[in-house]
């Protein structure tokens, strides 16, 4: 067994409390070093018997996470002490009573979130992993710190991961690429991120990060003398301008190398980008924008830019508080770099990402696009209907997903993920919007629901308080907040509506001498072929199952022998009253018209009464198949003019021997329910007009319509196309001309 030197070990602390101290981010009063004395003391204390894999004492473990909270992450006292402790009630007899008692409610705080999540890391399998992911997240709702520190604590287990067994180390790697990487690039720590991701494939992927790392070096000489040749020449033209500043070199991460090699195909040689050069220099609050353009004026005037990769998150911040201008140029031996130009201010919120960006924050009033994105995350993650799973795939989604900057109509900047839609959109700006939303306008034109904006769109959403989400929304959208928000108004409304379905269904079997019980809805729902009750009380709220369509279900419950002859004299009246329908038609008197103005429309003849040419009839507007004819005297026609007169349509049959003129007229504009409806009625108030056909498609909201029309002249159909624009969702009306 080896013989440990415990003396050399404590001074190896010491030295490490030392060292804590000495790189602190923040200023530490002396009231902080003396919590953080006590915190060093007490976790010192209470491991002091623990060893790590490697043999060596535990509590340099603990000492690292604080020294990473400190340093990299940046953040104070208080969370310093939590790091120190974070382990202790997990592993020793000590309790969360016991550190509030000794550091206060803060402190115990984020020991208790700390301790939370390790209890979820060891309970972790696949089928687990989301929702345990979740419970993570929620530790959010208390302080984020907490999540800052277990990235810390993360960190350094990676860092520390050799003495681990195999699939150990495959497991938890996996794990930090799956989410603790994008959650430190989404809290703007983008250092620790680089880090995670390296670290993450040594262990995931060995043998290409083995290949990558012998590579770098091998070209390291090559790479450092490229950047100087590159930093020389600037140097000159910024030191005439009088500028502080320093200019480092910056390779790209192992982990970025090798995700371009994958996407695009290549080997390391191909990789052209593999480093950047950092110009930060010192500015007044004033003049950082001035001087940042400045510099690109300068770095430009030596290399050619390339004006599809420069980015400015100067004039518009990333979500995380990041700022800088980084420029793509043209290099010496035709090589493409990278140059990032920031401010000191800048660098520090890059390097530190949350710490820094609160320390350099105004007046605390205006609401910072970090604490938005949590504020989302809270919502998200407090959102009873998400599945675990989605919410998991959602959420590392939009953490590493890139940005673009869109305005409102009044010129507000908004950010949302590459990807996003017109309708994602909408709900960025409230779930209320976006719930409403009829249609929307991109840069003043009419777009569909699912138009994906760019850059400097400039958005305007048209809302209708009579406007409700489909299904089709969830295709529409990218972003887990307007995804879960119609997951919630649509499972509401189906519920409704099923409840209003369950009261109609009930009434309607009454009428057939059919009881509603659990064995008849099986038997309905089996009869439609549909998988859930919920499925059927839903689609007879909404109208899809009519009449006629459980009276067959009632005669399938009847005695199949003279069901079979009712329907063997059902097919031979239909197929009589067809063969009548023909003759007539063959004669002039052949024509159905609807309305006071008497239109020719699309229509069907009822099964459940077979009209014929010369009975009274009227036309009643379903849902899925247009306009039914029905007779006068149908059982059914009681029940449909007193539940659905709306929907009731005057019909008769006429001679149709008379000359008119046909146009065809295209329509396009925001999909709306009942539009068909509106349209044949403003048609049919125009005297002296017929449809000969009509024909509806939509899209995202968005709807292409083709009309033909029978009219006596041109001024009738004028004043038809006047009449069509000022209905509600319509945005252009042309006639179609023929050569």
């Amino acid at each position: 067994m080896l013989e440990i030197d415990f003396e050399k070990e404590n001074k190896a602390i010491l030295q490490e409390y030392k060292e804590l101290l000495r790189i602190s981010y923040q200023t530490l009063t002396a009231e902080d070093k003396k919590l953080i004395r006590k915190a060093f003391d007490v976790a010192m204390d209470a491991h002091k018997d623990q060893r790590r894999k490697s043999g060596e004492a535990y509590f340099f473990h603990p000492i690292a996470v604080a020294k990473i909270v400190a340093s990299e992450i940046g953040l104070g006292a208080t969370a310093i002490a939590a790091a120190l402790l974070h382990d202790v009630v997990e592993d020793t007899p000590i309790t969360i009573e016991d550190i509030e008692k000794m550091f206060g409610a803060k402190v115990a705080q984020l020991v208790e979130g700390l301790t939370k999540i390790s209890k979820v890391q060891k309970e972790m399998n696949v089928s687990m992993q989301a929702e345990n992911f979740r419970k993570m997240l929620f530790t959010l709702n208390d302080d984020v710190r907490v999540i800052l520190i277990k990235i810390a604590d993360r960190l350094h287990n990676m860092q520390t991961l050799d003495n681990m067994e195999d699939y150990k180390q495959i497991k938890i790697a996996s794990e930090t690429l799956y989410i603790y990487a994008p959650l430190a690039h989404r809290l703007g720590l983008y250092k620790i991120k680089n880090k995670l991701e390296d670290l993450g494939l040594k262990y995931t992927e060995p043998v290409i990060y083995d290949d990558i790392v012998s590579k770098i070096k091998e070209t390291k000489e090559e790479q450092d003398a490229y950047i100087k040749d590159v930093s020389d020449v600037l140097k000159k033209s910024l030191d005439k301008e009088n500028l502080e500043y320093i200019i480092k070199g910056r390779p790209k991460s192992i982990f970025s190398i090798y995700r371009k090699m994958k996407a695009q195909g290549v080997g390391f040689d191909e990789v052209y980008d593999k480093f950047a050069i950092r110009i930060v220099y010192k500015s007044s609050p004033q003049e950082e924008k001035f001087l940042a353009w400045k510099i690109y004026s300068i770095v430009t005037d030596h290399y050619r830019p390339s004006p599809s990769r420069l980015r400015d998150w100067i004039s518009s911040p990333k979500t995380t508080g990041y700022e800088a201008l980084h420029i793509t140029v043209m290099g010496p031996k035709g090589r493409w770099v990278e140059v990032q130009v920031r401010s000191e201010r800048m660098d520090e919120i890059a390097e530190k990402g949350y710490a820094a960006h609160y320390k350099y924050k105004q007046g605390g009033s205006e609401e910072s696009g970090l604490d938005i994105w949590l504020n989302l995350l809270k919502e998200a993650l407090e959102n009873p209907e998400t599945n675990a799973v989605d919410f998991v795939e959602d959420f590392k989604m939009n953490l590493y997903s890139k940005e673009i900057f869109v305005f409102t109509p009044k010129g507000e900047i908004k950010s949302l993920p590459k990807g996003a839609t017109s309708l994602d959109f909408a709900f960025s700006i409230h779930s209320e919007v976006g719930i409403r939303t009829r249609g929307t306008r991109v840069n003043g034109k009419l777009v569909p629901l699912n138009h994906e904006l760019k850059s400097g769109d400039q958005i305007e959403i048209i809302t209708s308080q009579y406007q409700k989400p489909t299904i089709n929304w969830l295709d529409y959208v990218t972003t887990s907040r307007a995804k879960n928000k119609i997951k919630n108004v649509l499972n509401e409304n189906t519920k409704k509506i099923a409840e209003e379905g369950k009261e109609i269904l009930s009434r309607k079997l009454k009428h057939l001498k059919i009881t509603l019980s659990e064995s008849v809805v099986n038997e309905l729902v089996n009869f439609f072929k549909l998988k859930t009750s919920l499925d059927l009380f839903y689609r007879v709220g909404v109208g899809a199952i009519e009449n006629q369509q459980l009276k067959d279900y009632a005669a399938q419950k009847s005695n199949t022998f003279i069901n079979f002859f009712k329907n063997k004299i059902k097919r031979s009246a239909s197929t009589a009253n067809e063969d009548i329908h023909k003759q007539v038609l063959n004669s002039n008197y052949d024509m159905l018209v609807f309305g006071a103005d008497q239109d020719k429309l699309d229509y069907k003849l009822s099964t459940c009464c077979n009209p014929i040419p010369g009975d009274e009839v009227f036309g009643f507007v379903t849902i899925n198949e247009g306009i039914k004819v029905h007779k006068r005297d149908c059982p059914n026609s009681i029940s449909l003019q007193s539940n659905y007169a709306y929907r009731i349509m005057q019909a008769k049959w006429i001679d149709s021997s008379q000359q008119e003129f046909k146009a065809i007229l295209h329509i396009t504009g925001m999909d709306t329910i009942g539009l068909t409806n509106k349209l044949t009625k403003v048609i049919s108030d125009n005297m002296n007009v017929n449809i000969q056909s009509i024909s509806l498609s939509g899209e995202a909201g968005i709807f292409n319509g083709k009309i033909a029309v029978i009219v006596q002249n041109n001024n009738i159909l004028k004043k038809l196309i006047d009449n069509i624009k000022q209905i509600d969702g319509v945005d252009k009306v042309t006639r179609e001309y023929s050569n």
